[in-house]
């Protein structure tokens, strides 16, 4: 047993993660979790007598790192899933990833050649990049194709113009991928170093996505730590360029040997005293982008057959579409109603996140009708559920202002800053995991991770293997 005391700030998958592997350790440590739940963005509610994530949770990563402790947790208790995802664009549903005589059928002759020319224009005679997202993807697809399946959607997401937004948002999303590595793939059904985008099955728990961070919790409970839920912190104490202690929002100061915070970036450097000018102007320059989730219950079964479907259509204000009755039965609990969530995003200022919870439930009923996809049965209810800052904002010239945020808080000692709000990464389930355990790394064995590269280009850590139905399997 270690005698230093750890704080973790946040009971997402990032903090969670970092407490559960201190524990096992050995350590003392202390999860400080403002909401009622651990999990963050990847809990699970109970919601109708049937178990749903917030929003869709697929897990799949090619890091044995991150595999081990996933299967560690999970044991068999999950299933492999098979993955179907289309765009709903003009009154029709398109494979994702792009299924290519789908897609030209569907588009229509003169659609099709214009997109297929659009595309063999980039080859001849490419767009010049100047950091946007927009020409990011132009240059890999054409401008008809990235008109009909990524600007819509993008600017629903981030309520900029894809002009305005950074190409780090493709180039983590949607990395090498290209119109030709996509029809390659539809063709050839090669798995071999298949792109992430183009996963057709991952493993999903059986009790849902929050099943993973709820055992972390027993476990840190059970070897003595505590997860202390609807606890916020409201800041963090450092002296001497050392952080020392936290403050609770009810003004009790704790003092730990370490801390590692996953809570937004934003409010951690806020809250610091003697912030240098320059790092409050740099931090001010950061946003986080909210969601709405609507919940509809649907009286009937087998309402439609996707995961998810990413809503491209400008009538529509949802950008996306779970349903949870095509993952695993047992989410289920042998409900014959279908759980469906819409996705609304928004900005504190935006008229949407201040509606009230029956206008909002009227419009998704208005707009999953308008889909078609309800196909005259009855929504019997619905359920909202708000997440503020949910999704950092790469708006085009971020990476300026969050260097000098990263470069001030590398300088404060025995302070680790983790996770997609911690870190201002748009991390995957995958990525906070890492972040976690390598943040636990840093401390239980003095290792040295950049923990600010999680997300970027952190494949190299270990050897790759993925997880199937057996378990894990280790590419040679």
């Amino acid at each position: 047993m270690s005698t230093k005391k750890i704080a973790v700030i946040g009971a997402g998958p990032a903090g969670i993660t970092a407490a559960y592997e201190l524990a096992k350790a050995g350590y003392t440590v202390d999860v400080y979790e403002a909401s009622d739940a651990v999990g963050g963005l990847s809990k699970t509610i109970d919601l109708w007598n049937q178990k749903v994530d917030l929003g869709p949770h697929r897990f799949f990563s090619n890091d044995s790192k991150v595999n081990n402790v996933w299967l560690e947790v999970v044991g068999k208790d999950y299933k492999m899933v098979d993955r179907l995802t289309r765009i709903y664009y003009k009154k029709k549903f398109y494979y994702y990833p792009l299924k290519p005589f789908d897609a030209l059928f569907k588009l229509g002759v003169g659609a099709a050649f214009v997109c297929v020319m659009s595309y063999f224009k980039q080859r001849i005679a490419p767009t010049k990049q100047d950091g946007s997202f927009e020409t990011w993807v132009i240059g890999r697809f054409g401008y008809k194709l990235y008109s009909i399946f990524f600007k819509t959607y993008s600017e629903k997401l981030w309520g900029i113009s894809c002009k305005e937004l950074d190409e780090d948002f493709a180039a983590q999303r949607i990395k090498k991928l290209s119109l030709f590595e996509a029809v390659k793939n539809a063709i050839f059904k090669s798995k071999k170093n298949k792109h992430k985008t183009l996963v057709d099955q991952f493993a999903y728990p059986l009790g849902g996505t929050g099943m993973v961070y709820e055992r972390m919790k027993n476990f840190v409970e059970k070897n003595g730590g505590r997860v202390l839920l609807s606890t916020p912190v409201q800041k963090v104490i450092s002296e001497n360029n050392t952080a020392v202690a936290l403050e609770l929002k009810n003004g009790e100061v704790v003092a730990y040997d370490h801390l590692i915070s996953s809570m937004p970036i934003t409010h951690l450097v806020k809250n610091l005293a003697n912030v240098p000018a320059e790092v409050i102007e740099a931090n001010s320059k950061l946003k986080f982008r909210n969601t709405i989730l609507v919940y509809l219950k649907i009286e009937g079964e087998k309402v439609f057959p996707d995961n998810w479907l990413y809503v491209h259509a400008n009538d529509l204000e949802m950008g996306r579409v779970t349903n949870f009755s095509n993952w695993v039965p047992e989410i289920n609990n042998g409900e014959k109603s279908t759980i469906v969530a819409l996705e609304y995003w928004s900005y504190d200022e935006d008229k949407i996140w201040s509606k009230p919870d029956a206008e909002l439930i009227a419009l998704a009923k208005s707009e999953m009708q308008k889909t078609g996809l309800v196909n005259g049965l009855t929504i019997s209810d619905g359920f909202v559920y708000r997440i503020p800052k949910c999704y950092p904002v790469y708006q085009r010239g971020y990476k300026e202002p969050l260097q000098v945020v990263e470069n001030y808080l590398t300088g404060i000692q025995r302070l680790s800053v983790i996770g997609r709000y911690g870190a201002f990464k748009y991390n995957n389930q995958d990525h906070s995991i890492l972040m976690g355990v390598l943040a636990a790394e840093n401390i239980i064995k003095n290792t040295r991770h950049n923990l600010w590269e999680i997300n970027t280009d952190y494949e190299e850590y270990q050897e790759k293997s993925t997880i199937t139905a057996s378990g894990l399997s280790v590419e040679s």
